[in-house]
């Protein structure tokens, strides 16, 4: 065998010029190239010294590594005898004893360098020691190189030696031993020479042996621990390597990357914090540059260290680059070159290159190639998942041309045990292949000229994961399915956009799944320029009308949700036609459903009833509660609109019913959403505030942006109309803050007059637009609340013309009172009485004590005449 590492201890006890070399070397705090550099020498000449490769150097580079380091008389006078002995040293072994530094606290002798502090290990730590307590003779620590195999193994050593009295003790592999070097080293680091002494040795103590980088010789590492754990049976033995030694009894552990940080993740120190990989960086950062990550860096640390894939030698050596660049310029000039990343050269203590691999690349490569060739198709198969995936997936996209596919668990297993796969957490989507692995594969899958079909079988196999979730998007598990879908959000969109490009079927197939998820994560606009692209594209133009069908009704559902509905009618209507010749109940009842709420924002308030009642007649038909409650939720609005509030009230209470007997939680708060409002308008202020509250905190944790936001302009409108100033301005903030105003009002004083107050009231009302009609009628209120009634019609008159591009045709008629109570203006009665009898709307007892409130101010006759019982205020 070629020697390549240390010298062991030489029969006299001198220590070799390796061994005295490296620690030298690191107590200095250098690297290699660093040393080379202070001595002149090269720095292959200092790592072939630290490897044992040079046997005898001359004295001249021995003096100048001598003087690089600084050393005193006697450390120097020991370091120039290792270096030129005067008489020729034993024999050295293949393998090497790791050096004698520490002594366990019941007094083992623990012949181990000191462990590194690590980051995010304390449970793998934990864990591995409770292994190494039960009847697990070996324990092998496997994973890629730089995934801290070797750390964690002397962290495990340390912590467990006290239940170790026979000794904790460490050999490092050389390239090319046999089982004879494997067994000479290791019973050499317990004092003895000869396996049957062994045994004595111990005296029935347990002893722990750590074998290191396993991989460079695996068929002697496996007949030597064979014949030592059976000669020993108190010891145990820990080994780190590429891959299982193979012994019977052998417990596998792969050693995982860091956990990182979902895309996402909010930019704030504290919570970048919580994520290993992150902490890691940052922590290693400090030891190279005096200030912490900008608040403007946290984003690109986040970002840095998930495509780094949480391998922590690949964080090490980036943040080491941060003494020269910030964060953000080592993302933008490394993020897209994590593969050609070194491994080997200038790391710390505790990192041994296991395989002489130099970049990420070769790295992952080395453990690529111990797969057989059709482990590998399937690896590169599996890179085209972005995030985490089930087993059902990869058994989907593992199927070839959609026959039934084999058994992928001894697969998913052989990834694991090679540190290839990463699982976390108990549910469906946990595993994950570690990203440098991804990234390689997807060069071998693009070299072969497979990416593309990988990619359209990946596509199809998310639209199936899409299509059997959507359903479950409405009733009890809603929650449960919009987190798979969150979770599958990467691949959704990966999926999406190839499949526009490659298979445009498959896309729309895709896409006309997604609506309801779209509209919860606040992507309505996107998701309708999608599914418009798709039914445009002449490609689509033959797939299955109940397809398209779908996809029309989603562009429709959508518009609605950003005031666009009234051009998507005619979608909705074709749609609602395909699925009636279709017999299509689901897409016929979804159909009607959307139609109500588009043509509620038209004011066909008598079609949109009737398409409620339909929808009633046929759900009650078809014994679909659900759909019944929807459609009776709806027709909440018409009781509302001709002023019945009680039978609003009653009408609730039977969709609250229906829900709850169908299991739909969000329907339910919906529905109080609805009774907030119908609340604030028999004008219990209090409790409108109180339900709307409690209704916008559900609505949070459902992640239902659109409806939160509707129920935060009831509070705000409840809490101005009752006269709580400060609150109804925290509201009209919160509301702003979410984008819904561009402008926030800056605080008015009293003596704002003349061409300032106009440029303030300009600047003021120039942000307001449709969506926004809201928090101009709380402004409204609030002024009207002060008796400002310049400032209360400027805001009503705003709020009016918002809410005629709005859904809901009642702010309307609400700014067009609030502007009629203000102003003088005769016109603006004559505009409340067009849109009272356009939309139908009765006005309210609290409307019409405002409007008679103007009979009783001086006014000019003509006002009181349109006051008149048969005008606006007639029911």
């Amino acid at each position: 065998m070629t020697p390549d590492h240390d010298r062991s201890p030489s029969p006299g006890g001198r220590t070799g010029l390796s061994e005295l070399l490296r620690g030298h070397r690191l107590a200095a705090g250098l690297t290699q190239a660093e040393l080379a550099s202070r001595a002149g020498v090269g720095v292959r000449t200092v790592r072939d010294l630290e490897r044992g490769r040079s046997s005898r150097p001359q004295r001249t580079t021995v003096d100048l590594l001598a003087d690089a380091l600084g050393l005193t008389a006697p450390s120097r006078a020991a370091f120039v005898a290792a270096a030129r002995p005067s008489s020729l040293a034993a024999p050295r072994p293949a393998a090497r004893n790791l050096p004698v530094t520490a002594t366990a606290p019941a007094g083992a002798p623990v012949t181990l360098p000191q462990p590194v502090p690590l980051v995010g290990r304390d449970r793998d730590v934990a864990e591995i020691g409770a292994l190494l307590a039960a009847d697990h003779p070996v324990v092998s620590l496997v994973g890629l190189a730089g995934v801290g195999k070797t750390a964690l193994a002397l962290a495990v050593g340390h912590t467990v030696a006290a239940d170790h009295p026979g000794g904790v003790a460490g050999v490092l592999v050389g390239e090319g031993s046999d089982a004879g070097d494997v067994l000479a080293a290791s019973l050499g680091v317990f004092g003895v020479s000869r396996l049957h002494d062994l045994a004595g040795r111990l005296a029935g103590r347990p002893a722990l042996l750590l074998l290191d980088a396993v991989e460079r010789a695996p068929d002697p590492v496996a007949e030597a621990l064979h014949r030592l754990t059976a000669a020993a049976p108190t010891l145990r033995v820990l080994v780190t390597g590429r891959h299982p030694v193979g012994l019977p009894g052998e417990r596998v552990w792969p050693v995982a990357p860091l956990d990182v940080p979902p895309a996402g993740t909010a930019a704030d120190p504290a919570e970048l914090a919580r994520w290993p990989a992150a902490a890691l960086f940052t922590t290693r950062l400090a030891q190279v540059r005096r200030e912490p990550p900008a608040p403007e860096e946290v984003p690109a640390v986040a970002a840095l260290v998930r495509r780094l894939g949480g391998l922590p030698l690949a964080i090490e050596l980036m943040a080491a680059r941060g003494r020269i660049l910030d964060v953000t310029e080592l993302l933008d000039r490394y993020g897209d070159r994590v593969l050609d990343l070194p491994t080997a050269a200038g790391t710390r203590p505790g990192w041994e290159p296991a395989d002489g691999a130099v970049t990420l690349r070769e790295a992952v490569a080395t453990s690529y190639r111990l797969l057989d060739p059709a482990e590998q198709a399937a690896l590169r198969r599996l890179a085209a998942f972005g995030n985490r995936w089930s087993m059902e997936l990869a058994e989907d996209l593992l199927a070839d041309d959609h026959r039934e596919a084999a058994d992928p668990v001894p697969l998913l297993d052989r990834l694991l045990e090679l540190g290839l796969l990463s699982v976390r957490g108990i549910g469906p989507l946990r595993f994950r292949l570690v990203d440098a692995v991804r990234d390689f594969a997807i060069e071998q899958a693009a070299g072969a000229g497979e990416l593309t079909r990988i990619r359209r079988r990946h596509a199809e196999v998310i639209a199936g994961l899409v299509v059997r979730t959507a359903p479950s998007l409405v009733g009890p598990e809603l929650a449960a399915a919009v987190h798979v879908l969150d979770e599958a959000s990467s691949d959704i969109i990966a999926a999406l956009a190839h499949a526009a490009v490659d298979d445009p079927v498959t896309a729309l197939r895709l896409a006309a799944a997604l609506p309801r998820w779209w509209r919860l994560r606040g992507r309505d606009a996107s998701g309708r320029q999608w599914l418009r692209r798709l039914l445009a594209d002449p490609r689509t133009a033959d797939a299955d009308p109940v397809l398209r069908a779908w996809a029309l009704l989603g562009v429709a559902r959508l518009a609605a949700e950003h005031g666009a509905g009234v051009e998507e009618l005619p979608a909705a209507r074709a749609a609602l036609a395909v699925f009636r010749d279709a017999a299509d109940v689901t897409g016929e009842l979804s159909a009607r459903t959307v139609l109500c709420a588009l043509l509620h924002a038209t004011g066909d308030h008598d079609e949109a009833r009737e398409h409620a009642e339909a929808v009633v007649e046929l759900a009650t038909r078809h014994g679909r509660v659900r759909d019944m409650a929807v459609a009776q939720n709806n027709l909440t609005w018409h009781d509302i609109r001709v002023g019945d509030l009680a039978g609003a009230r009653r009408r609730l209470a039977v969709v609250d019913r229906l829900a709850a007997q169908c299991g739909e939680q969000r329907l339910r708060v919906l529905a109080r959403a609805n009774l907030a409002e119908v609340t604030r308008l028999q004008g219990r202020y209090a409790d409108a505030v109180a339900q709307g509250r409690r209704v916008a905190t559900e609505l949070a944790e459902l992640g239902d942006p659109g409806h939160r936001r509707r129920v935060l302009g009831t509070v705000g409108l409840a809490l101005a109309q009752d006269g709580r100033a400060a609150e109804a301005l925290e509201v009209v903030a919160e509301l702003r803050s979410a984008g819904a105003v561009v402008t926030v009002p800056a605080p008015r004083s009293a003596e704002s007059a003349g061409g300032r107050r106009e440029r303030e009231l300009s600047a003021r009302l120039a942000a307001v637009r449709p969506e926004d009609a809201v928090c101009a009628l709380i402004e409204g209120h609030l002024a009207l609340q002060r008796d400002d009634r310049e400032l209360a019609a400027e805001w009503f008159a705003a709020a009016a013309e918002a809410a005629m591009d709005g859904q809901d045709r009642r702010d309307v008629v609400e700014a067009l009172v609030g502007l009629a109570a203000s102003t003088a203006d005769v016109t603006v009665l004559e505009r409340l009485d067009r849109a009272r009898r356009s939309s139908g709307i009765s006005l309210l007892p609290q409307e019409e004590t405002l409007l008679y409130a103007l009979v009783a101010r001086p006014e000019p006759e003509a006002r009181r005449d349109r006051i008149a019982p048969e005008g606006p205020v007639a029911r």
